[in-house]
């Protein structure tokens, strides 16, 4: 099964069992939501759907974009990512992972739960897709 590895240079963290993923934070100026819709594949990591609830300071939103719920949606055209690369501190808060559990119920999580909250020393982590 593949799953979502976290970690730094090379070492592993924790593992998640899922397949597909939301990546969830509050942009760290602006306090603005922004979600974004992954999928683990065997060939790297694909951004399947963005969402924003506002403009401000670097979240300038696609000529596509729709409003719907609350959010500006949109297909970011990105090529597959071998992985991501999120910087973690104290001061801009922690990330969200969601996802949906075996029993179809669907759970976010602060990244905090599964590598600790962020600190200076670790101020970035790795995901990427790999087989648990």
């Amino acid at each position: 099964m593949l799953g979502l590895c976290l970690g730094l240079a090379g070492t592993l963290w924790a593992q998640v069992p899922t397949e597909q993923f939301t990546l969830a934070w509050n942009h760290s100026i602006e306090k603005i939501r922004w979600e974004e819709d992954y999928r683990v594949t065997t060939q790297g990591l694909r951004l399947t759907e963005a969402r924003v609830k506002g403009t401000g300071a670097g979240m300038e939103i696609p000529d596509d974009a729709v409003f719907s719920n609350g959010s500006w949606h949109y297909q970011p055209k990105l090529p597959m990512l071998p992985s991501l690369r999120l910087g973690r501190t104290p001061e801009a808060g922690d990330f969200e992972l969601c996802f949906t559990q075996a029993s179809g119920e669907a759970q976010c999580q602060a990244m905090s739960h599964w590598i600790g909250p962020p600190n200076k020393q670790d101020a970035a982590v790795e995901v990427w897709g790999c087989q648990l």
